[in-house]
């Protein structure tokens, strides 16, 4: 799920990148990359709504960290906050059948 997240933050950096004049190019490259993201992401043997469910902590996790290190983002405590909430929720989701 890690190289699936960071497929996917990659190939949304090289699309923002591109499009904010770096060059048609790179949007291209990005959208090769995001491909890949559903590739690999794809390849786990999960249910795809625990798969999803699951992934979208990891996503949110790359997205923040590549927002405050690659486009130097001041990131909020809200952000922080929020990106708790999400990860719980994932953790729910993707353990939700061990609990039963």
């Amino acid at each position: 799920m890690c190289i699936a997240a960071a497929f996917e933050v990659a190939g949304d950096v090289l699309i923002r990148k591109g499009l904010r004049g770096a060059g048609p190019a790179l949007v291209v490259l990005g959208f090769l990359v995001i491909g890949g993201y559903g590739l690999i992401v794809n390849l786990l043997d999960l249910d795809f709504s625990k798969l999803l469910g699951a992934y979208i902590g990891f996503f949110a996790v790359a997205s923040v960290c590549a927002g405050r290190f690659i486009f130097r983002d001041a990131v909020p405590a809200t952000t922080w906050v929020g990106l708790a909430v999400i990860l719980a929720g994932s953790l729910i989701i993707h353990l939700g059948s061990v609990m039963r």
